[in-house]
């Protein structure tokens, strides 16, 4: 390895490394050794490899020194061929056993980062839906990539790295010393006008580093928010385009600007190292040269100790920077072990049972229940902020109690943020009671296993989430060994399988990210045909009709009558065709149920439900026609 790659190296560690200096625990270490005990047998391969590459790599400047000196000295032919042919065997094997450990650290490697991968997102998947709510998405995808990547490195470089530089620079050192303990003392002296300006560049390199990541985030924060299908509807309506322009390009320039700087240093920092491998090579050369001539060293000596020169520096170098680089990985492992230390505050219990066959009851028994802060299910660094809000816990429902007979419809009626869509939240423990006790078919959900909750329990939400796949694989996440007749029966129940028939690739059509290539009425269609789909035993459907135009909605709601036969049902509503048909009333106010009864009950009881009810009907919710396109207001 030459000087100039040395440096290079050193520099990608510095840079990679600055970000974090804290000293870390013995606990760190125990968990990254637990992490690579699968891959022990690699590693030790991995490292026999690095001994032996490195042995190779000094014996190559020891035999074109003997190669010199039976030049010199006039020594026969075959001598000369037979050191060239050693260096020549030399030099394959090098290429071999180079191919061999970049074949076993890639191995090594990516075996690695799978097992991180996969744990780190097994674990987020067990959060709770509050983790979802606070953090990051960019923040949270960087730790299953950049930082995962970054912990890899400790195996595929800096371990082996760290081993083989130490084996060099000894074997380098012996023979040097042995050769001319002279030459090799007053090459050592030079080695700080190497390594001093390299951690210094590597250090303020690292700001600019850090000040180009900062801008480049910038500048895609805003492509991603104004390239998006809501943003950039938002741009047509409200947007000024020459300004927007004029902003993009404000930031463009700046990240032009860091890389021009960046640039120049980088190439200022790289023509010093090289100027300083001349100067140490000139006094090799010349010492060695003033030692030849006066008969008290050998020619080929000389040559072995400028080519040995390389072999002393880089493992000098790389080793002065090699605790950058081990900080680097370690950063990144801290990093990746924060998120699986912080513990689901939903998890399933030793043991849990399932849902008892046939029709289930829901039953709320005095349940109360506040939103967990955020230091209880989030971390500063996903939502890149100093710290945590630690508050939160006040209690938004109050000892809230009623039972859904097996079969039944329930109705929660109130005003915005009364509560409903907390309550339906506990059902298929997006969140846990605080106290109290929620029960599914006469069990305590909690004392259930989370497969057969989401077997039982189906929702669909006001807003029905769609992944950019195709509507076959959309509908196939309620049931996946659903056949394609179930995917037709359940869209024209729907009433959208006419629509699908119609789509490009039908089934395979790629409904487009969050489902924006359809309108919001047929996104809702879709969600509730995947509803449909699942046959769950209880349903929730959280203003599940609130996107359709009055046609759809009377289609949609016979299919779901059909759907709900049988079922039962908790349905939060505005619109009275829905809250007319249900059982049981329940009027929710801040938190209480503070009514309950029929339709026809509560409007004689001339109470909340009442007033709510005139209201209503003296102000008509305004339509969204089927056919508008996405994103829509409405």
């Amino acid at each position: 390895m030459s000087m100039e790659t040395t440096a290079w190296t050193q520099l990608h560690g510095v840079l990679n490394a600055e970000r974090d200096r804290r000293p870390f625990a013995r606990a760190t270490l125990r968990r990254i050794g637990a992490f690579a005990r699968p891959h022990r047998r690699r590693i030790t391969v991995f490292l026999l490899l690095g001994v032996v590459t490195a042995l190779l790599a000094v014996a190559t400047p020891v035999l074109a020194g003997h190669v010199v000196d039976a030049l010199v000295s006039g020594g026969d032919e075959g001598t000369v061929v037979r050191l060239a042919l050693l260096i020549a065997a030399i030099a394959v094997a090098e290429a071999v056993l180079g191919i061999l450990s970049r074949r076993l650290s890639a191995t090594l490697g990516e075996g690695l980062i799978l097992d991180l991968r996969t744990t780190v997102f097994d674990h987020v998947q067990r959060m709770p839906v509050a983790f979802f709510t606070r953090t990051r998405t960019g923040a949270l995808v960087s730790r299953l990539n950049n930082d995962v990547i970054g912990a890899q490195r400790a195996f595929s470089n800096t371990l082996s790295g760290v081993v083989g530089n130490v084996v060099t620079l000894l074997l380098t050192l012996a023979v040097m010393l042995g050769l001319s303990w002279q030459i090799t003392l007053l090459a050592l002296v030079l080695l700080p006008v190497f390594v001093v300006p390299a951690r210094r560049m590597g250090t303020r390199m690292a700001r600019m580093q850090r000040e180009a990541a900062a801008l480049n985030a910038s500048m895609g924060t805003r492509m991603t928010e104004r390239f998006s299908a809501p943003g950039a509807t938002l741009i047509k309506l409200f947007g000024r385009p020459e300004e927007e322009s004029a902003q993009f390009a404000l930031r463009a320039g700046r990240v032009a600007d860091i890389g021009v700087r960046t640039a120049t240093a980088q190439a200022a920092f790289i023509t010093a190292l090289t100027l300083v491998s001349a100067l140490a090579l000139a006094l090799v050369y010349g010492l060695g040269g003033f030692y030849a001539l006066r008969g008290s060293l050998e020619p080929g000596a000389v040559v072995s100790l400028a080519l040995l020169l390389t072999r002393l520096y880089a493992p000098l170098t790389a080793l002065a920077g090699a605790r950058v680089e081990v900080m680097s990985a370690l950063v990144s492992f801290e990093r990746v072990f924060e998120v699986l230390d912080l513990e689901p505050l939903i998890a399933e219990k030793p043991g849990a049972r399932t849902v008892p066959d046939g029709p289930v009851a829901v039953e709320f028994d005095d349940v109360r229940f506040g939103y967990p802060s955020a230091d209880k299910v989030s971390l500063a660094s996903l939502e890149e902020t100093a710290a945590l809000d630690t508050r939160g816990g006040a209690e938004v429902l109050h000892g809230v109690s009623f039972r859904a007979e097996p079969g039944q419809t329930v109705a929660l009626v109130g005003s915005s943020g009364a509560g409903k869509s907390t309550i339906a939240q506990l059902v298929p423990r997006l969140y846990d009671a605080g106290s109290g006790t929620v029960r599914v078919g006469g069990v305590d959900v909690r004392d259930l296993t989370a497969r057969s909750l989401r077997d039982t329990v189906g929702m669909v939400t006001q807003d029905g989430h769609l992944f950019h796949d195709t509507v076959r694989a959309n509908l196939l996440l309620a049931r996946p060994d659903a056949a394609e007749d179930d995917l037709w029966a359940a869209l024209g129940r729907a009433r959208l399988d006419t629509l699908v028939r119609s789509l490009p690739d039908g089934l395979d059509t790629v409904v487009g990210e969050r489902g924006y290539r359809l309108s919001g009425g047929e996104r809702q269609r879709m969600t509730i045909a995947r509803l449909l789909l699942a046959r769950q035993r209880v349903v929730i459907l959280d203003e599940a009709t609130a996107h359709l135009d009055n046609t759809s909605e009377a289609a949609v709601q016979e299919a779901l009558a059909e759907a709900l036969e049988g079922r039962t049902a908790l349905v939060i509503a505005h619109r009275l065709s829905t809250i007319r048909a249900a059982d049981q009333i329940l009027v929710v106010e801040a938190g209480r149920i503070v009514e309950r009864g029929t339709h026809d009950e509560l409007l004689a009881a001339d109470g909340r439900y009442a007033q709510l009810h005139r209201a209503r009907s003296a102000r008509p919710a305004a339509r969204v026609p089927a056919d508008a396109p996405a994103g829509t207001p409405g």
